[in-house]
């Protein structure tokens, strides 16, 4: 049985220090952002954020944009159609710029601790489970999902009941 894993984490709902927090927690020391465009709204994630905030952590940074998911794919994502999604992804990634990212994304995480970036928090709803496995399925590393640790929302208080009088 192998001890190495490959790593994934969706940021979806999580701060940047708690992604962070994650990584080093699992012994990241290469982050691969899986993203089709390397932006976000979300503060500390877009690319060259992301890149200096890991680098400060020791966390090194690769974004390998053919790896992400094509825009037709985001969008069955963002209609709940995760099937549509994996179809239109896999046909993607049969391109040659796909598969050479693939290659590289190999050899990477044959050689350090790599992690996997993408948004979605839950990873049979995020392609980066895709590419996961057809890393482990070449390499034979066992792949884990990590999860950050996110702000729940503060419970609304309950009013207290009025006795009549």
């Amino acid at each position: 049985m192998t001890t190495t894993r490959l790593l994934t984490i969706g940021y979806e709902a999580a701060r940047f220090d708690q992604v962070r927090m994650a990584l080093l927690e699992a012994g990241t020391r290469l982050l691969i952002d899986v993203r089709a465009v390397a932006t976000s709204r979300r503060p500390g994630f877009s690319k060259r954020l992301l890149a200096g905030g890991l680098a400060e952590a020791g966390i090194g940074y690769l974004h390998l944009q053919p790896l992400g998911t094509p825009k037709d794919g985001r969008d069955a994502v963002r209609r709940g159609d995760v099937e549509a999604m994996h179809r239109i992804f896999l046909a993607h990634v049969s391109g040659d710029r796909s598969q050479a990212a693939l290659a590289e994304a190999r050899a990477l995480a044959a050689e350090t601790r790599a992690c996997l970036l993408c948004f979605e928090r839950d990873p049979t709803h995020c392609h980066r489970s895709l590419v996961a496995g057809m890393i482990a399925d070449a390499t034979g590393l066992a792949v884990h999902h990590l999860h950050a640790a996110i702000d729940l929302p503060e419970p609304k208080p309950k009013r207290p009941r009025r006795t009549p009088p």
